[in-house]
C-alpha cells in the first residue's frame, strides 16, 4: 500500500505554502498556543463531538475526547475538537429525526471547510450515528466512528429494567392502577442510571451495531458499555487508528460497498434491530451511491434468523449482557456463512480478520442459528393498498395472534385526538379494532416522530389487554414493541392511501403474505381520493420550510433529495486565496 507523504496531506493546502494566506493560518494556530512543530506535516484529525448538556447518552464525551486526543498524539497526529449538533433523543422536539439531515449537512460542511485530514465521529444517540456517517460519506475523508456505548442495566426493587421497553410496560400498569406514586418514582430513577445510550436493542444500539457491521468502527466497539474502562481504551485506539488511515488514504468509498451494506442489513436483522434501521441504512447506503431498497431488506430478513436474545425482540437480556456474551464480533462470527467476510473495514483488514477468534460466552444471549429467538429477521416489509410504497413491522416483538388479523379501523388524524380518545374508559373499542394514527410521517409529523407505538386504550388496559394491531405513518422508538405497523408510505399528509381510510373500514394484515390492505372497493376509494384536500403547510419559513420541500419518504430513507449522491456532483475542495 502506497502511503501519503506530508506534502500530500489535505491540511497542507492551509499550512504549507509560503504565502500570506498560509501565514495567516499558521499565525492563528500560534494564537491558539501551538508551535509549528505541533501541527506542521502531521495529519490534522477533527474530533466531531455531539456532546451537549442535555444529551444524557453522550454525557461521558468530554472525557472521551481527551482519550481520542491522547491516541491521536501517540500516533503522531494533531487533534482538534469540532462540536457538532447533538440531536439528543430525549429532549429534542417534536423529534430528533427532524434534524438528522441537518447534522449530516453540518458534518459534511465542517469537514470540507476546515483543514481536516481525517475525522473521528463521536456519536451513538439515535440519529447521531446516521447523521454523522451520512455527512462524512459525502465529505469523503478518512473517518472512524466512535460509538457512545450503552448505559448499564436498569434496576429497581430487585428487578432488571430495560430503557424504553419497561417505560412502556410499567406505564400501562400505572394507567391500569397497578403502580403507586412511590413505585413510579423508583422506576423513573432506576431505569437509566449511567452515561450511555438505551441498553435495549433500540435505535441507538442498532445503529452502533450497523456502524460496526459496515466496517466503520474498531472490532467490538459497538457494544462496550459507556462507563466500562474498555470504552476509554477503545477511544484512544480510535485516535491512533485514524492517523494511520490518513496515511493509508483509507476513505469511506473503499469501505462502504454493496457487500458492506448487505453485511450491515444481515447483522441488523440478526440482532433484533429497531425498525428505524430501515430508514437510516437506506439513507447511508444511498449517500455512498448504493441503491439499497425495502425489498432488499425484506429479502435478507426472510433468510436471516434473529439470534441476539436482547430486548425488546428478545426475552431476557440487555446490551450489557450482550457485551459480556461476546458482543458483535461473536455474533458476526456466528453469521460468517451469511456475510461477505472479505469486506474491508477501518482496520485496513477484512471482516474475517476482525472476527477471527471471537467466542460466544453465553449461547442463550447470542444464540446459534440452530436455536434462534425467531426463525426470521427482526423486520418485515409489507405492501398493499394501504402502503403501496411499503410499511414495516417487527414480527418477533408482537403477539403472534396479530400476524394474521382482520378488524375495523379506529382512525385518528392527530396525536392529541388519539390521546384524548384512548384515555376515555368508555371508548367503544375491542381488541379486534385496528388503531390508526395518520399525518405523522416525514412531512405530516412534522419530521417523522416516534409516535407509532400507539398507547392501548384505557378501556382495554382495564380488561387486561396489552397489545392490539396499530398502524401509522410514524416511526416508533427502537425500544418499543407490539403489533405496530409503521412507516406507511406514501404518508397520509401528502395524500397517500392512509389518508382515505375511515373509521369502521375493515383492515387486513397478512404477515406471512407481507400484505396490508383496507377492504374498500376501488370505486369508493376513487370517490374519497377526489374529495381529499391537502392540509395546510407545516412550515412557512426557516429550516422547516426547506425540510418540507426536500425530504424524501420513509421507503427512500428520508434524506434530502439534494443530498443524495445521484442529485449532482459533490462540491470539490474549497478555494484558498
Amino acid at each position: 500500500m502506497t502511503r501519503k507523504q506530508p506534502q500530500d496531506l489535505r491540511s497542507a493546502r492551509w499550512f504549507a505554502p509560503d504565502d500570506l494566506r498560509s501565514f495567516g493560518h499558521r499565525s492563528r494556530m500560534m494564537q491558539l498556543g501551538y508551535a509549528e512543530e505541533d501541527f506542521r506535516d502531521k495529519p490534522i484529525i477533527g474530533v466531531l463531538n455531539t456532546w451537549s448538556g442535555l444529551n444524557t447518552c453522550h454525557s461521558h464525551f468530554p472525557e472521551r475526547v481527551e482519550e481520542v486526543r491522547r491516541g491521536v498524539a501517540q500516533a503522531g497526529g494533531f487533534a482538534v475538537e469540532m462540536p457538532a449538533l447533538s440531536v439528543d433523543e430525549s429532549f429534542t422536539k417534536p423529534t430528533s429525526m427532524l434534524y438528522r439531515n441537518l447534522l449530516a449537512m453540518e458534518t459534511e460542511e465542517i469537514i470540507r471547510s476546515h483543514p481536516l485530514d481525517g475525522v473521528v465521529l463521536m456519536g451513538g444517540c439515535d440519529k447521531t450515528t446516521p447523521g454523522l456517517v451520512m455527512g462524512a460519506i459525502s465529505a469523503g475523508v478518512p473517518m472512524i466512528f466512535l460509538p457512545a456505548g450503552p448505559m448499564l442495566r436498569g434496576n429497581y426493587a430487585g428487578k432488571t429494567l430495560g430503557s424504553g421497553s419497561d417505560a412502556w410496560k410499567y406505564w400501562d400498569e400505572r394507567r391500569a392502577g397497578n403502580i403507586s406514586d412511590d413505585e413510579w418514582i423508583g422506576i423513573q430513577g432506576g431505569i437509566a442510571r449511567s452515561a450511555g445510550t438505551c441498553m435495549t436493542m433500540g435505535t441507538a444500539a442498532t445503529m452502533m451495531s450497523i456502524a460496526e457491521a459496515l466496517g466503520l468502527t474498531l472490532p467490538g466497539a459497538s457494544s462496550i458499555p459507556a462507563v466500562d474502562s474498555g470504552h476509554q481504551r477503545m477511544s484512544a485506539a480510535c485516535g491512533r487508528r485514524i492517523v494511520e488511515m490518513v496515511w493509508e488514504d483509507l476513505t469511506p468509498d473503499k469501505i462502504i460497498t454493496d457487500a458492506a451494506c448487505r453485511n450491515a442489513a444481515i447483522v441488523a436483522m440478526a440482532t433484533g434491530c429497531s425498525t428505524n434501521a430501515v430508514v437510516h441504512l437506506i439513507s447511508m447506503a444511498r449517500r455512498a451511491g448504493i441503491d439499497l431498497s425495502l425489498d432488499d431488506l425484506d429479502a435478507l430478513g426472510r433468510v436471516t434468523p434473529l439470534i441476539a436474545n436482547v430486548r425488546p425482540s428478545g426475552k431476557d437480556y440487555l446490551m450489557e449482557d450482550f457485551y459480556y456474551a461476546g458482543g458483535l464480533r461473536a455474533l458476526m462470527n456466528e453469521l460468517r456463512d451469511s456475510l461477505d467476510m472479505t469486506a474491508l473495514t477501518v482496520t485496513g483488514k477484512s471482516v474475517a480478520d476482525n472476527v477471527e477468534g471471537a467466542v460466544v460466552y453465553n449461547d442463550d444471549v447470542i444464540r446459534p442459528k440452530s436455536n434462534p429467538v425467531y426463525h426470521e429477521g427482526s423486520l418485515a416489509v409489507l405492501r398493499g393498498n394501504l402502503c403501496p410504497d411499503g410499511a414495516v413491522i417487527k414480527p418477533a416483538a408482537c403477539d403472534p395472534k396479530y400476524h394474521v388479523h382482520e378488524g375495523p379501523a379506529l382512525v385518528f388524524d392527530s396525536y392529541p385526538d388519539l390521546k384524548k380518545a384512548i384515555d376515555d374508559e368508555n371508548l367503544d373499542v375491542t381488541p379486534d379494532h385496528v388503531l390508526v394514527l395518520r399525518n405523522a410521517g416525514p412531512q405530516g409529523g412534522p419530521g417523522f416522530p416516534e409516535w407509532g407505538m400507539l398507547p392501548i386504550p384505557k378501556a382495554l388496559i382495564k380488561q387486561g389487554h396489552r397489545d392490539m394491531l396499530r398502524i401509522s405513518d410514524a416511526r416508533m422508538s427502537g425500544t418499543s414493541y407490539g403489533a405496530c405497523v409503521l412507516h406507511v408510505a406514501p404518508e397520509a399528509y401528502i395524500g397517500g392511501p392512509l389518508a382515505l381510510l375511515k373509521t369502521g373500514d375493515i383492515v387486513r394484515l397478512d404477515l406471512p403474505a407481507r400484505r396490508l390492505d383496507m377492504l374498500v372497493d376501488e370505486a369508493e376509494l376513487a370517490r374519497r381520493r377526489a374529495a381529499w384536500q391537502a392540509p395546510a403547510p407545516r412550515f412557512e419559513r426557516g429550516y422547516g420550510y426547506m425540510f418540507s420541500r426536500h425530504i424524501t419518504q420513509a421507503n427512500e430513507g428520508c434524506d434530502f433529495d439534494f443530498l443524495q449522491s445521484d442529485y449532482g456532483r459533490t462540491a470539490g475542495e474549497p478555494d484558498i486565496f
